[in-house]
């Protein structure tokens, strides 16, 4: 599982049959502070509402994301959205993200 900041939509004019109407967005993985981009950008789909400007926690687990989310073992599909944060809480305070 991973937090990641959602910075755009991908569309795609072929794919996989097992993400035909699956809504695919690109998301750059943060650092644990929450502020900065730490990684490469990646496609993960969600069916949850996400949107950009969102923190969302992401997951590869295959058994979940294919047969959960998606109905099917059988996809290409490797990160997919299984929650959308709306705060985050540290020792100190409570911050809620309003974007």
């Amino acid at each position: 599982m991973n937090r990641v900041k959602i910075i755009g939509t991908a569309t795609s004019t072929h794919k996989h049959e097992s993400l035909e109407g699956q809504k695919l967005l690109i998301a750059i993985p943060i650092s644990t502070d929450g502020e900065r981009p730490e990684g490469e950008p990646m496609i993960v789909f969600d069916t949850l509402g996400a949107g950009i400007g969102d923190t969302v926690l992401i997951s590869s687990d295959g058994s979940y994301t294919g047969s959960e989310i998606i109905k099917t073992r059988v996809t290409p599909a490797r990160w997919g959205v299984i929650g959308i944060i709306d705060r985050r809480e540290t020792k100190d305070s409570t911050e809620y993200a309003i974007e």
